[in-house]
């Protein structure tokens, strides 16, 4: 396996200083190349899960291995792309790109290979407009660009699209496809929306909650493109739904308990 997480257990502190466990006893392999949705919601540890793998939060136990190798901390192997994109307000599009470079490359050929990154995600025209000139979705192409920069072996993807519109939603899920295709980067891809899960993945990854446990791991053998095949994606969506209908109900049970002791 490329991506080896073995029985990851997180915990964190609660206002009563009472342990609270996030993570249980995951374990989850993850070939090369291969797309992975880990889906579930919200409050299942998802998020929590994808920054261990980040090395930017520690598992409390367990331990993630990457091409042989135990992560304790972010490496260069592993590129990430939040909700939000995380634009430097003062940098333009390009500028933004270049960013992490500097300390890679001549300059040159970081300008190059910003460009490059850019043209894939069809932002070239763009190359001198500041985030607060883009629609939401621009600057989360911005993002991508900037994570495939240097060029990661793994692209981790915290809820990229969930703020974004259905039309802008569908339009970057085509175009990250066809990136995926071209570079063969193993992707972890963290959302709460089932059909997004079917639309890009080879794998589902199906998270409970309370703590955060792997339910089901579903391999999407659905061809690609999947738009194509609308009869057997809703039936996977279906399927998928009778696995986290008991997690979500969960979540709104404790959600309304919470409100009535306020």
């Amino acid at each position: 396996m490329f991506i080896e997480i073995s029985n990851v257990h997180k915990q964190y502190g609660d206002k009563n200083n009472h342990q609270v466990d996030i993570l249980k006893d995951i374990n989850l392999g993850v070939n090369k190349g291969e797309f992975v949705s880990i889906l579930g919601p919200s409050g299942c540890g998802k998020s929590t899960l994808l920054s261990i793998v980040a090395g930017l939060t520690p598992a409390s136990s367990g331990e993630i291995i990457v091409s042989g190798k135990k992560i304790d901390k972010p490496g260069k192997d592993r590129g990430m792309v939040f909700q939000q994109a995380a634009l430097f307000p003062w940098l333009n599009v390009l500028e933004n790109v270049l960013f992490p470079l500097k300390q890679e490359m001549p300059k040159k050929q970081a300008e190059a290979e910003a460009k490059k990154q850019l043209q894939k995600v069809q932002l070239s025209k763009y190359l001198s407009h500041y985030p607060h000139e883009l629609s939401g979705g621009m600057q989360q192409r911005v993002a991508i660009a900037r994570a495939l920069a240097m060029n990661p072996e793994i692209l981790l993807m915290d809820e990229p699209f969930g703020a974004l519109d259905e039309q802008t939603r569908s339009r970057l899920h085509e175009q990250l496809e066809t990136i995926w295709a071209e570079t063969q980067k193993t992707i972890l891809f963290v959302t709460h929306s089932i059909s997004e899960s079917i639309k890009l993945s080879d794998r589902i990854i199906v998270m409970g909650t309370k703590p955060g446990v792997i339910l089901k791991d579903i391999k999407v053998e659905i061809p690609r493109p999947r738009h194509e095949h609308k009869k057997e994606m809703v039936e996977l969506e279906e399927y998928i739904m009778s696995y986290l209908k008991k997690e979500i109900d969960k979540v709104i049970r404790e959600e309304l308990a919470d409100e009535s002791t306020h």
